[in-house]
């Protein structure tokens, strides 16, 4: 099985990045394979960048990395050209975004996303409304940290982000937090021993559709 990680932003190191979560999360004979918008925006930060970043993600069906792939994952929590690339790939495509809605549903518990600027926000409570994911979803909050700063990592980004989590546990009342930024997947262990929260982080989950979809021999 070949799973391509398309991200829609043109860092290279946010796609390496994801593609070592995402190695550590597939079971072995998957292979995984990642794809970099070099014509899209630094980052996706709100609805101008994911409009910005979908004409680079069309054309990128025809490139080689993407060649002959069994399942694509758009690596953006905001899902950016999911509906679009959905209708143009000859293969299932899931965004990170919602493979963690799916899981978080499947728990049954309520749940907050915890997600980079504020700008992002209203993607994500459009994408969780129109994907009927909501019933449990008593929150989306903003850390107020760029997506290129959360890549970065930093001892203080950490302690940020998991005061954030915090917060959406005990304002909130989320008992499952879902981490909204491609950004924070390789923090999800970090977080989850700082905070003793529930954690889905949305490349893991996607891998984790991806070869579900697969065994079930649809396409």
């Amino acid at each position: 099985m070949k799973i391509v990680f398309m991200n829609p932003n043109s860092s290279e190191a946010m796609t390496q990045s994801i593609l070592s979560v995402a190695h550590a999360a597939a079971a072995p004979g998957v292979q995984v394979v990642g794809w970099t918008n070099k014509n899209g925006p630094p980052s996706i930060q709100g609805i101008e960048d994911g409009q910005a970043a979908i004409t680079g993600l069309l054309a990128g069906l025809q490139s080689d990395e993407v060649a002959n792939a069994d399942a694509i994952v758009i690596a953006c929590f905001d899902d950016v050209g999911l509906s679009e690339m959905q209708r143009a790939a000859p293969c299932p495509v899931i965004g990170i975004g919602q493979a963690s809605y799916v899981m978080a549903d499947l728990l049954g518990q309520p749940f907050s996303v915890v997600t980079s600027v504020a700008a992002s926000v209203p993607v994500i409570e459009g994408n969780i409304a129109c994907r009927g994911t909501g019933l449990n979803c008593v929150s989306v909050r903003a850390s107020g940290l760029p997506v290129l700063t959360i890549e970065e990592g930093s001892e203080q980004t950490r302690q940020h982000l998991a005061k954030e989590i915090l917060k959406a546990n005990e304002r909130d009342g989320a008992r499952t937090i879902v981490l909204g930024c491609a950004g924070m997947a390789t923090m999800h262990k970090d977080l989850k021993a700082r905070t003793g929260m529930v954690l889905i982080e949305g490349v893991s989950a996607a891998v984790a559709l991806c070869t579900s979809v697969e065994g079930l021999r649809l396409f």
